[in-house]
């Protein structure tokens, strides 16, 4: 059907526009420009910014889903880790983290 054409919202040809680079580039260029694009306005803004919008989100994010949202959340991926990992993990990590306090690393430890 020569002609036709289907309108896209501007959300839609972005999810498709993603999805294209995605393909081409793969997913890591999407970190990889996350990171250079973090790294800019840290130079830029410096690390205060970081902070204030940090504050920003978690006190918007308190006050839409209540102060309770933290905790279940915590409980949550504290399940996933142990599930994942065994129910002793949080004390092998404990291990391994005391032994390592006041400790400087070096590259051949």
């Amino acid at each position: 059907m020569a002609g036709d054409h289907v309108e896209l919202t501007v959300r839609e040809a972005g999810r498709l526009g993603g999805r294209k680079v995605a393909q081409k580039y793969g997913r890591d260029f999407y970190s990889e420009i996350g990171k250079k694009g973090g790294r800019t306005v840290l130079e830029q803004r410096g690390p205060d910014f970081f902070e204030a919008i940090g504050k920003k989100g978690g006190t918007t994010v308190r006050d839409s889903h209540g102060s309770d949202f933290y905790s279940t959340i915590g409980r949550k991926g504290g399940e996933t880790v142990k599930a994942r990992h065994g129910s002793d993990y949080y004390a092998r990590i404990g291990k391994i983290g005391g032994s390592r306090k006041g400790h400087k690393h070096t590259p051949d430890q």
